[in-house]
């Protein structure tokens, strides 16, 4: 499946040769250090020590009733910093560490991502910058304050969508500049070669554990894996150790924004076509001259027009279905787990649970009943509540 960097046609280095040599070197220290056993070592008491994983799996009791069908919840909002992007994070910082660098560089949309770089730099002694989109920054601004609580400085993008995708293209213009004392720590699986691999391979944990939970305490294995996909990095990971396990369908939701008929909206590997952006071919949300599109999302960490290359690898090989799940939908999805089960999921988390319905729905009475269906919650809400509290009416509104 992959090879040098490809997935298929999918993948490779697009970039300007001035940031050849960076991501050079960031593959040679991976390579190394990937099986260093220091690194491992390290790494994995990080991860259970600092993180707090084992993430639990639950069986969400009350959702599998009211839907129809069993469903468990891998709880990946309950690792230290709110979301899975800690998992990338640690393992891309001590990475870092390990090369000599000084100063970690990230990009965020939701910015659970760059509060995640946040945590890891106080953590290794690193300079963090985190570049955000303006519009992020208001949407996510609880975040940006846990941010500058560990000490990261946040630069806000003010020109362009504003978004994701711009705070992206600013990240990697700084780092061409000062790639001799920066590691750049991209939070998702797309970007140039070694990236997808590399997030994947740091992601991979929350499959992998899923698996193991699943089949010890209930001897099974899921008959779906759900997740939400913007870049794509949750869901790479909670897809990856059943991928070569062809009778379990992988699902990954995308948002449709506001509406599929309408000029914003997201689905890049639903609505999109082949291209690039930033600097690997993948699926890309763009126009019959190749200009991409402004993507639309309520949720800033699936604001995205594009998405990793093996996501698009698993599309066109048929191994995983992409389909997509509206505002208004994450947004109903989002407050029913809270009140049902108890658990605010991020806006992000919620595109997956939206979509519970529509596939429960469809599947035949047998089916039905022998289903045991894995969601991937990837981020808890609370960076979210002020922003959706716009958006959602409440029994008992606050006074």
């Amino acid at each position: 499946m992959q090879s040098l960097g490809h997935f298929g046609k999918f993948g490779g280095i697009f970039v300007s040769e001035l940031l050849m040599p960076a991501l050079e070197e960031l593959e040679a220290g991976y390579l190394k250090y990937r099986q260093d056993p220091n690194f491992k070592k390290e790494l994995k008491k990080l991860l259970t020590d600092y993180a707090g994983r084992p993430t639990p799996l639950y069986f969400a009791q009350n959702l599998s009733k009211q839907l129809g069908a069993k469903i468990y919840l891998k709880r990946e909002d309950l690792l230290h910093g709110g979301a899975h992007k800690t998992n990338n994070t640690l393992g891309q910082g001590l990475l870092a560490k390990m090369m000599g660098k000084k100063e970690l560089l990230a990009e965020t949309g939701a910015g659970q991502h760059g509060f995640a770089t946040a945590m890891i730099g106080a953590l290794l002694g690193l300079k963090v910058k985190i570049f955000m989109g303006s519009k992020d920054v208001e949407r996510q601004h609880v975040n940006v304050l846990r941010m500058q609580m560990c000490g990261a400085e946040v630069i806000p993008i003010n020109f362009g969508s504003q978004t994701l995708k711009d705070a992206l293209n600013e990240a990697l213009r700084y780092w061409v500049a000062n790639s001799q004392n920066t590691a750049y720590v991209l939070g998702t699986v797309a970007g140039p070669h070694p990236y997808p691999s590399m997030v994947r391979d740091f992601q991979k944990i929350i499959g992998i554990e899923a698996k193991r939970q699943l089949k010890k305490s209930k001897n099974q294995l899921p008959t779906h894996v759900v997740a939400c996909v913007g870049g794509g990095s949750n869901a790479m990971g909670i897809f990856w150790p059943f991928i070569p396990l062809k009778k379990i369908k992988l699902i990954g939701v995308e948002p449709a924004g506001e509406g599929l008929n309408t000029e914003k909206h997201g689905a890049t590997l639903t609505k999109g076509s082949p291209g690039c952006l930033h600097g690997s071919l993948s699926y890309v949300l763009q126009d019959k001259d190749g200009q991409i599109k402004e993507a639309h999302s309520i949720s800033a960490g699936l604001d995205y027009p594009g998405v990793g290359p093996e996501h698009a690898f698993l599309k066109e090989s048929n191994r995983a279905d992409y389909v997509s799940v509206t505002d208004k939908e994450a947004l109903e999805a989002m407050q029913n787990l809270a009140k049902i089960e108890g658990i605010i999921p991020a806006l992000e988390s919620a595109h997956a649970l939206a979509y519970l319905p529509k596939l429960i729905k469809n599947l035949g009475p047998k089916t039905k009943k022998e289903a045991c269906i894995l969601v991937n919650i990837s981020g808890r809400g609370d960076k979210d509540m002020e922003y959706v509290s716009r958006f959602l009416t409440f029994e008992n509104p606050t006074i």
